[in-house]
């Protein structure tokens, strides 16, 4: 199972980040291997307005199969969910994506239901 988590930094000791579509990156982690990976989001974290397609579009490519973040809009919400990847939501007291990796594991977080938040208009 391929995992995408939402970071501020490019390292698995990288403070988590809360945002989805404006994350500045993406740490994928393969169950199967142990391999992390990180991919930059730079091209969102400023977008007027799309920010959470794209992103979802963009983890969507990497092969992700499920993504952990703190928020989450309603149109990325909607696209990850049409591409067949679950959301799962962990809250700010994680210090670093290997915390959130180890919630994650021990099952310590819910299955997001809908968008978290209204999302950017423009």
């Amino acid at each position: 199972m391929n995992i995408a988590i939402t970071s501020c930094g490019r390292e698995k000791d990288s403070q988590p980040d809360m945002s989805f579509g404006r994350a500045k990156w993406f740490i994928f982690y393969d169950e199967d291997t142990g391999r992390f990976e990180a991919r930059e989001n730079s091209d969102n974290v400023e977008a007027a307005h799309g920010a959470g397609i794209q992103a979802a579009q963009r983890v969507a490519d990497f092969g992700a199969d499920v993504v952990l973040t703190g928020n989450i809009g309603p149109n990325a919400f909607r696209t990850l969910k049409a591409a067949g990847i679950r959301i799962f939501l962990f809250g700010k007291d994680r210090k670093s994506v290997a915390e959130v990796l180890q919630g994650w594991k021990a099952g310590e977080f819910s299955e997001a239901a809908g968008a978290t938040n209204k999302g950017h208009r423009a």
